[in-house]
């Protein structure tokens, strides 16, 4: 065997490359299609959780279109929070028991209904119906919790790389969507923007429905977390890793965060609006920061390949705290310094903590019960977001400003960054 076939052997065999100098893709069908699997996952996660993240600039036209308060119209975006974080767990379950293709036709199929409808109603609970329920089910079921299966399944060695990637794709989404969203609602009022939505949904179905789902499932021949068939074995199950404190670390990492960084973005559109900006730039600043969210995701996965991953961990939790810090500081010095540090800060740290926890439980759960435990503990994020969305909203409503809604984000922010040191299982995972 000459070097060179020992380095195909190697790429090959045990993980396909992200970036191969040796032009491997040609020789190896099994580098382009792991490749193509990523690039799949990461456009429907964006899709899918960019729509969802774009009610940031549909909260003030239905506030004004039906007199709602400012709770009231947070409140849908909580129950969406709430069903994102129960459709991971069901998501999980489901993709353990049926596979990728049932996951993936029947979250782009809830979509469909979910902004389809959206446009014709004026009932708050409807809207709980459509975007709440629909719409949080079929984004988690489409989402990071399929996609880590997948992915993992065809990257080994490169896994929080390409994981970082996968997961990017939510912060891909925010760029995408929040802008298109906020020219659609300009154009076509907040109703139409929605019934655009549903029919881009309904064209992906149609081409979700004819891909080519056995050979997407099967994985990288030789890859340690992947089985004939594209059926996982071993490794612990669901009931078992709820009694490991690794699991509830996770959860409550997850959990603490989310309160904190949902409370700030989702608030954030309208929070500039009243500082002055117009709704074409407060949407604008959304979107980089999401954009900026998928350079941090990508780069913390890089990063996380590195060095010790608490310690990336930490240095995005410092971020965030600058970005939070920003955004008050505009309330005294309005301008564009402060905001641009606050989209810097807070879009290359939102959702940077995604990939590591993604990474590290992949590492510590891979086994037959992979999908059903990460979307378990995805569950600490649906309630935390949920609870920060609408904690926010209240708080606003209450004191009719968000200083304690700052201090509070800050606080649980702080208590999830601390979590990464405190659950040793954590702190020397991957060692």
């Amino acid at each position: 065997m000459t070097c060179c076939d020992r380095r195909s052997h190697h790429y090959s065999d045990y993980y396909p490359p992200l970036i191969n100098p040796d032009s491997t893709v040609n020789r190896n069908p099994s580098v382009a299609i792991a490749l193509i699997v990523l690039l799949f996952c990461v456009f429907l996660t964006a899709l899918s959780r960019g729509m969802g993240e774009t009610f940031g600039v549909f909260l003030l036209p239905l506030s004004n279109q039906f007199a709602w308060e400012r709770a009231s119209v947070t409140s849908i975006y909580s129950v969406y929070m709430v069903c994102l974080g129960c459709g991971s767990l069901l998501s999980g379950m489901v993709f353990d028991r049926f596979g990728a293709r049932f996951n993936y036709c029947a979250g782009v199929a809830l979509l469909t209904c979910a902004y389809g409808m959206a446009g014709s109603y004026d009932s708050l609970w409807q809207f709980y119906l459509s975007i709440g329920i629909f719409g949080g089910i079929g984004a988690a079921m489409i989402g990071i919790v399929p996609t880590q299966s997948l992915v993992s399944r065809w990257f080994d060695k490169r896994l929080a790389t390409a994981l970082s990637i996968g997961y990017a794709g939510q912060g891909l989404g925010t760029l995408m969507m929040v802008p298109l969203a906020q020219i659609a609602i300009d154009r076509l009022q907040w109703s139409g923007a929605y019934k655009l939505a549903g029919w881009m949904f309904a064209i992906v179905l149609l081409v979700v429905i004819v891909l080519p789902w056995k050979k997407i499932e099967q994985g990288a021949h030789n890859n340690p977390r992947n089985a004939p068939g594209g059926k996982s074995t071993g490794g612990l199950s669901l009931s078992e890793a709820l009694k490991t404190r690794a699991f509830w670390g996770f959860f409550f990492i997850f959990t603490t965060t989310a309160i904190g960084i949902f409370g700030i973005s989702l608030q954030s559109v309208a929070y500039l609006i009243e500082r002055g900006y117009s709704e074409v730039e407060a949407a604008l600043a959304f979107g980089i920061v999401g954009s900026l969210s998928f350079a941090g995701m990508a780069l913390t996965g890089l990063a996380a390949d590195r060095w010790p991953r608490h310690l990336v961990a930490s240095c995005s939790y410092v971020l965030s705290f600058i970005g939070i810090g920003a955004l008050a500081l505009l309330q005294l010095y309005p301008g564009w310094l402060f905001l641009g540090i606050f989209v810097i800060t807070f879009g290359l740290s939102a959702g940077a903590r995604g990939p590591i926890i993604t990474t590290l439980m992949a590492e510590t759960f891979a086994g037959k019960g992979l999908a059903s435990i990460y979307g378990a503990s995805n569950l600490g994020q649906g309630f935390g977001a949920a609870f920060g969305a609408l904690g926010a909203g209240l708080l606003y409503d209450l004191t009719g400003g968000y200083n304690i809604g700052f201090i509070l984000c800050s606080l649980f922010t702080f208590i999830g960054a601390s979590l990464f040191w405190l659950v040793p299982e954590i702190r020397h995972a991957g060692k």
